[in-house]
């Protein structure tokens, strides 16, 4: 039998702001365990919760970046459910009326089609804290200081059909929030987390199968391997007489296995009522259009920008685009050199490639933007080769100055005095008669063979353009 995967993502964003969403209690992360854990987030007897309004503009910002629709009134609501990182013993959230939906995200598949993806709902609620396990034997520790952290839980319709598109759908929201500036989507530090609702279905069947719960994704190649293995389980359990039941389950990366938590609780489960102690959120249409000025320009406008200002191909400007902080860098580059496919290829290729090997961020980058513009500068004026500007790009990026300085002090200024070219040339044609005779003969590879010892005699600094010109005319008899 055929099978189709239904996949739908609710994706956890942590809101960058200095305090919780109902408390001014610090939301820095890396603070010792329970230190940032006030009587409200504790919920202590005789507290009230306090909204942070600028959990509201953040929200209103998401939904009219992804075309949704803004809730002019909206409510938050206690979910209630006993754990022992929730002090409460319920979560406050939204449920029937949350502040944004009916939106959408494009992302882009292998085939270079675009797939539109609906989003359900984006609500606010706070965060649960953390329980700890790693250091203790035969107990929990529980860490406190996440309890109360705004989130904006951002619910997809069930359209995807593999763990590809799951991931691009990801990774174009992960890509939005940074945009916006509403997240730092730091996946590490749980900023950016997913779970994973995953159902198979015979293909051509429209009604969805039984669907698992995939909790506390936090990196792309878990959501892939994760949702690849559920889909697998889920088959082999179908195909062999088995059936799948609704339950939430932990994805274990060391053993790439998804494994049961608990049986799949639903909404009246968690028995939902309006929170007494917070009243509606009324958001006016001034409120919107003030949001709405504050938009940054989005990835997919950036994007298309890209193509026809810069005339760069569809791919490369999605791969420059994929984070706002390399696009401002990119701009940056091709804006000092005033080219910019050559600023697209180092930025994207040498540039992109120490950063990796660093694992550094871009903002602690050694070479600045300025600084790789001027350097293909000396590319364009023809003072260094392409080749040689490579030499000089690691040198810059262990720290040894600026490019001219690095130039100058190696000594790596490009040769392109062609009498000094041609006299080399001649050294190098009489040191290889019989190579010359034999590419007289009509052994055309041979010029490779020349090329190469030229610029091995000149240390790589002869204009290759010229040498190319030179040694063609001389190697002829011309």
């Amino acid at each position: 039998m055929q099978w189709e995967t239904v996949i739908g993502l609710e994706i956890h964003t942590q809101l960058n702001t200095v305090s919780k969403i109902f408390s001014g209690a610090a939301t820095a992360y890396g603070a010792e365990p329970n230190r940032q854990a006030c009587a409200v987030d504790l919920g202590l007897p005789g507290v009230l919760p306090v909204l942070n309004a600028a959990v509201v503009e953040k929200a209103v910002m998401l939904g009219l970046a992804i075309d949704a629709r803004i809730a002019p009134r909206s409510v938050f609501a206690r979910k209630n459910y006993f754990y022992p990182d929730l002090p409460k013993g319920y979560q406050i959230s939204q449920y029937e009326l949350p502040i944004v939906e009916q939106g959408y995200l494009d992302i882009d598949l292998e085939d270079g089609s675009r797939k539109r993806i609906g989003v359900t709902r984006a609500h606010l609620e706070e965060d649960a804290g953390k329980s700890l396990h790693e250091g203790f034997t035969a107990m929990t520790g529980i860490d406190l200081n996440r309890a109360g952290t705004p989130l904006v839980e951002i619910v997809s319709e069930p359209d995807m059909r593999s763990a590809k598109e799951a991931v691009a759908y990801m990774k174009k929201l992960h890509a939005l929030v940074r945009y916006l500036g509403i997240s730092d989507g730091n996946m590490q530090e749980g900023s950016f987390r997913c779970d994973a609702n995953v159902s198979v279905r015979p293909r051509g069947r429209t009604e969805f199968g039984t669907r698992a719960e995939i909790k506390n994704l936090n990196s792309f190649r878990f959501v892939e391997r994760a949702i690849n293995f559920e889909v697998e389980r889920q088959i082999d359990l179908i195909e062999s007489g088995g059936t799948v039941v609704q339950e939430t389950r932990l994805y274990d990366p060391d053993r790439d296995e998804t494994r049961s938590m608990r049986s799949k609780e639903e909404a009246n489960d968690y028995r939902y009522f309006p929170d007494p102690d917070l009243l509606p959120v009324v958001i006016h249409a001034e409120d919107i259009e003030a949001a709405r000025r504050r938009l940054p320009e989005l990835p997919d406008a950036k994007r298309e920008r890209f193509i026809s200002a810069y005339g760069l191909s569809a791919y490369d400007a999605g791969s420059l685009t994929a984070s706002r902080e390399l696009a401002d860098y990119f701009e940056a580059v091709a804006a000092g050199c005033n080219a910019p496919k050559l600023a697209a290829n180092w930025v994207m290729g040498d540039f992109s490639a120490a950063l990796n090997r660093s694992e550094a961020g871009l903002a602690q980058s050694p070479v600045s933007a300025e600084a790789l513009a001027q350097l293909l500068s000396r590319i364009q004026d023809e003072t260094i080769s392409g080749k040689i500007a490579k030499e000089v790009f690691d040198a810059m990026w262990s720290g040894e100055g600026e490019a001219d300085a690095i130039i100058e002090a190696r000594g790596l200024k490009q040769i392109t005095d062609t009498a000094a070219i041609d006299a080399i040339i001649d050294e190098v044609i009489a040191a290889n008669p019989s190579q010359l005779e034999q590419y007289r003969s009509g052994k055309d590879k041979l010029f490779g063979f020349f090329v190469g010892q030229v610029m091995k005699k000149t240390r790589g600094q002869a204009n290759p353009a010229q040498v190319n010109e030179r040694l063609r005319a001389r190697l002829q008899g011309d």
